[in-house]
């Protein structure tokens, strides 16, 4: 078969290890694809580009060719409302199993957060994900053991990266088999965790906005005059939307252990259009804006930041995700204990420096 003819006879190493927990089954690839991805208000009130499904099936069925030619027959799937892994597994070409995880699909965040943790559980060896960051901090509630590939296929997308499906599906199955090192070829990501009144209430993986909208609505941030705080782990000077604010004041990357906070111009917190300090930042697709900035800071890992108290709603990586009323106490801290990034290009670097394509 045409897959056959495409095999790669990788050699296998030693025990897997993924530096923070030893895997014993990792003979599989997960993933977990979101229909929803590039479909929200964004596309009305900016330029912001939709991913439609079928388009999702042809980067997940590149994805599946790559993963099979590195040797890897199984793939596990999350079941989504438009069975995207199911029809990009239909090619008679294709000589790997997809299965769909034994789970109740409700279609809602929920799913992702569940279908992550069951992988976690199977032991799977490593996970793509298409969708954007909101997609992925869903996905780093449920583990954050698991190595991940993530492709974007979202909005203003900072976590996950524009990679070619099919060379992502040859890093994961790389990665799942321990024929490339994890510490040299992944990052363990950053993330912000965010406490109510001393307990935890949730995580982001790259942005948390204080909003002074008092209902969740259609979730999605992209009106900057509400806003009062973001924080970032990550401020890169290619992003677009929160991201890129914060990398107009201090550019900082998954590798540096440090974050950014700044606080809006914004007259409910009194303050001045005298002091405040306005760059020109691409805050949407399509959409480059002035932004008047009040006062920012750069934070370090473990440091927690307490918030004054009023009411909040607070967005999690783009969206809206609870409130926060003015008896409750809301802090914020950066740490880094979320789950392994995997560089693709430096897997791929790797595996042929350690002669892994070689026939």
């Amino acid at each position: 078969m045409y897959t056959d003819i495409l095999m790669i006879p990788f050699i296998l190493f030693c025990t897997r290890s993924c530096g923070r927990r030893l895997y014993l089954h990792m003979d599989s690839v997960g993933i977990i694809a979101n229909p929803s991805a590039s479909k929200d208000i964004r596309r009305i009130v900016s330029q912001g580009r939709v991913v439609p499904d079928w388009e999702k099936v042809n980067i997940i069925r590149r994805a599946l060719f790559g993963i099979a030619s590195t040797g890897i027959r199984t793939v596990i799937a999350m079941p989504d409302s438009a069975g995207l892994c199911l029809r990009a597994s239909d090619d008679p070409n294709l000589n790997i199993k997809v299965e769909t995880l034994d789970m109740p699909a409700y279609y809602v965040e929920g799913d992702t957060t569940r279908a992550a943790a069951l992988m976690q559980q199977s032991n799977v060896g490593c996970l793509i994900t298409l969708g954007g960051d909101g997609t992925n901090r869903a996905v780093a509630k449920g583990s954050t053991d698991i190595p991940m590939v993530p492709i974007s296929t979202g909005t203003n997308n900072v976590f996950p990266s524009l990679t070619e499906g099919t060379i992502a599906g040859i890093a994961a199955g790389l990665v799942a088999q321990n024929i490339v090192t994890l510490s040299v070829i992944s990052t363990i990501s950053k993330l912000l965790k965010i406490n109510v009144d001393d307990a935890f209430k949730d995580l982001a993986l790259i942005d948390v906005a204080l909003s002074k909208e008092r209902f969740l609505a259609s979730r999605a941030i992209w009106d900057l005059s509400t806003l009062y705080d973001v924080f970032l782990t990550r401020a890169e000077p290619s992003s677009i939307g929160l991201s890129s604010i914060g990398a107009r004041l201090q550019a900082i990357s998954q590798q540096d252990d440090q974050g950014i906070r700044y606080t809006l111009y914004n007259e409910d917190i009194g303050s001045s259009p005298a002091n405040t300090k306005q760059i020109i930042a691409p805050i949407a697709p399509g959409m480059v804006s002035h932004v008047n900035i009040h006062s920012w800071e750069v934070l370090g890992l473990g440091i927690r930041s307490i918030l004054p108290k009023r009411p909040y709603t607070v967005a999690l990586d783009g969206e809206r995700s609870f409130t926060v009323t003015s008896d409750e106490e809301l802090s914020i801290t950066l740490e880094r204990n979320g789950p392994p990034v995997v560089n693709v290009d430096a897997t791929l670097k790797e595996a042929a420096r350690i002669g892994a394509f070689t026939l």
